[in-house]
C-alpha cells in the first residue's frame, strides 16, 4: 500500500479508537478530580467569550494569564484574546489578539510524497482523548470537533489546561553583603492537545511563563510508518537488523500564525535589529558592537542571522519606566527547507487580512488570492501587523525512533521587552533598585 494509502489506513484506525473511546466515556471521566473532563462545549466563542471558552489561570509566583479559546476545523486549538498580568501590575496587559497553528508542511526526501498536514489531512478532526495521566494535575475540557470524522460523537475530551514547575526563576546573592540568597522556582501554565496525522501524533502545546514569556511548540510522536521501510535509494536510514529495513527521510516544518494586539491595540509596529562586530583599534582592549534598528514599516521575509532579531512594539501602552511595552521573537533550533518558496524564510511579517490564516495551501481566500504566504509579501504599507514563523526539522530516523518515537520538539517564544519596569518577579525587598546601583542612603 502507497504511503497515502497507509497515511489513510491509520487515520480510519484511529477514528475507531476515538469513538471505542468516547463509547466507554461513562468510565474514563471518572478520573481524578484534578483532572476531570468539563462539560463539552456546544456552539463557536462569542465575541464576548463565555464562560465555556474562557481561561484564566494564577500561578502561584502571583502571575496570571487570561485567554479564550476555540477549535478549528482545519487549524485545531486557536488561542484569542491573550492578557498577562504580573504581580504590581494593576491591570492584565493584552498581547495577542490570536495565536494558531498556521501549517505543518511535510515533503519527503525522495519527491514521492508531501503533505499539508493541517489543510490537507484532516490534523484538525483527529483530536485525541487524553487520560488524566497525561494531564497531570490539570482539568481535561471537551472539545466539540467542527467535521467531525463521526457526526454522531463529535465530543473529544481533548484540551488539557495545567501547570508544571519551570525551575530556578533566578537566583542572586545579595550585593550589600549580607550573604542572603535571592531565588525563585518558576512555574508555568501550560494549554496542549494531541491530533493524529497519519502515523505522526502532534502535541500542541502553549506554554505561558509567569515571566511573560509565552513558548509555542509542537512535539511529533507516535510511530514511524512500516511501510516506508523500504527507502534503498540512499536518502534513508536502517531501521532494525541489518541494513535491510530503510526509513524514508524527511522534513516537519511548522508555522505559526500571530496576531499582536498589544496593550489592547493591533496598531502595532515590528522592528527589526542587527548588530556588527568591528575588529579591535587603537587603546581599545577588545572589538567594538554596534546595533542598528531598522523599523518593518512594509510586508517583508526575514531570516534569521547572527545578532539579528525582531520585536514587536505596541502603539499605546507603556511601562512604569515610560518605556514603549514590546515582545521579542526569540527562534528554536531551525532547518530550512529550501524546496518549496514558502519555505525559504524563517520569518514573514504580512498586513492583516482575514482570509489569510495557513502559510501554505490556505483555503480561506477567494478565488485568485494567492495561496501561500511568501506571496502575501507584497510591500504592502503596515499598520496591522501579522507574524509568521516558520521552523523546520530534517527527520533522519534512528533506531531509537521506535517504538514509540520519542516526542522531537520544534518552536519559539516571544519574550517581554520592557513590558514591566522591572522583572516582574522580583521579590519585595529589592523593588527599589530599579535603575540604581548603590545603595539607599
Amino acid at each position: 500500500m502507497p504511503e497515502y494509502g497507509i497515511r489513510r489506513a491509520r487515520r480510519a484506525a484511529a477514528a475507531g479508537l476515538t469513538v471505542a473511546a468516547l463509547a466507554a466515556g461513562a468510565t474514563t471521566a471518572a478520573g481524578p478530580a484534578a483532572a476531570r473532563p468539563e462539560a463539552a462545549a456546544t456552539a463557536a466563542p462569542a465575541a464576548d467569550c463565555s464562560a465555556a471558552y474562557r481561561i484564566e489561570q494564577k500561578l502561584s509566583t502571583g502571575t496570571t494569564w487570561r485567554m479564550c479559546w476555540h477549535y478549528d476545523s482545519k487549524a485545531g486549538l486557536v488561542l484569542e484574546k491573550i492578557s498577562y498580568q504580573p504581580k504590581g501590575e494593576p491591570k492584565q496587559i493584552r498581547v495577542l489578539n490570536s495565536a494558531r497553528l498556521a501549517q505543518i508542511h511535510v515533503p519527503y526526501d525522495d519527491g514521492q510524497h508531501e503533505y499539508s498536514d493541517l489543510t490537507g489531512e484532516d490534523y484538525a478532526q483527529f483530536l485525541m482523548n487524553l487520560s488524566p495521566a497525561e494531564c497531570p494535575g490539570g482539568t481535561i475540557r471537551t472539545v466539540k470537533v467542527p467535521d467531525a470524522v463521526d457526526p454522531e460523537h463529535p465530543d473529544v475530551q481533548g484540551l488539557c489546561t495545567t501547570t508544571r514547575a519551570r525551575g530556578h526563576a533566578y537566583r542572586m546573592h545579595d550585593d550589600l553583603g549580607t550573604g542572603k540568597v535571592y531565588q525563585a522556582q518558576g512555574k508555568d501554565f501550560l494549554v496542549y492537545t494531541v491530533n493524529q496525522v497519519g502515523w505522526y501524533e502532534y502535541i500542541t502545546e502553549w506554554r505561558f511563563q509567569d515571566d511573560g514569556t509565552i513558548a509555542m511548540n509542537v512535539g511529533a510522536t507516535g510511530s514511524l510508518s512500516w511501510d516506508d521501510y523500504d527507502s534503498g535509494d540512499g536518502r534513508g536510514w536502517p531501521i532494525g537488523k541489518g541494513a535491510k529495513a530503510y526509513a524514508t527521510s524527511h522534513s516537519h516544518n511548522v508555522f505559526w500564525r500571530l496576531d499582536f494586539g498589544l496593550d489592547g491595540s493591533s496598531r502595532t509596529k515590528a522592528e527589526q535589529y542587527d548588530s556588527a562586530v568591528s575588529p579591535r583599534t587603537g587603546r581599545q582592549q577588545g572589538p567594538t558592537t554596534k546595533t542598528t534598528r531598522t523599523t518593518v514599516t512594509r510586508e517583508m521575509a526575514g531570516d534569521l542571522k547572527d545578532y539579528r532579531w525582531w520585536r514587536v512594539v505596541s502603539a499605546t501602552g507603556r511601562n512604569k519606566d515610560g518605556h514603549a511595552r514590546s515582545y521579542e521573537i526569540v527562534p528554536g533550533p531551525t532547518t530550512k527547507y529550501l524546496g518549496r518558496s514558502f519555505t525559504k524564510h524563517d520569518l514573514y511579517v504580512t498586513e492583516y487580512d482575514p482570509c489569510e490564516l495557513f502559510a501554505s495551501d490556505n483555503p480561506k481566500c477567494g478565488h485568485g488570492h494567492p495561496a501561500s504566504v511568501d506571496q502575501w509579501v507584497g510591500g504592502q504599507t503596515l499598520t496591522h501587523p501579522v507574524i509568521w514563523m516558520n521552523v523546520g526539522f530534517h527527520h533522519i530516523a534512528r533506531d531509537e525512533d521506535q517504538q514509540p518515537m520519542p516526542v522531537h520538539w520544534q518552536g519559539f517564544a516571544i519574550v517581554p521587552r520592557d513590558v514591566t519596569a522591572m522583572n516582574p518577579l522580583t521579590p519585595r525587598d529589592l523593588e527599589w533598585q530599579n535603575g540604581h546601583w548603590a545603595p539607599r542612603s
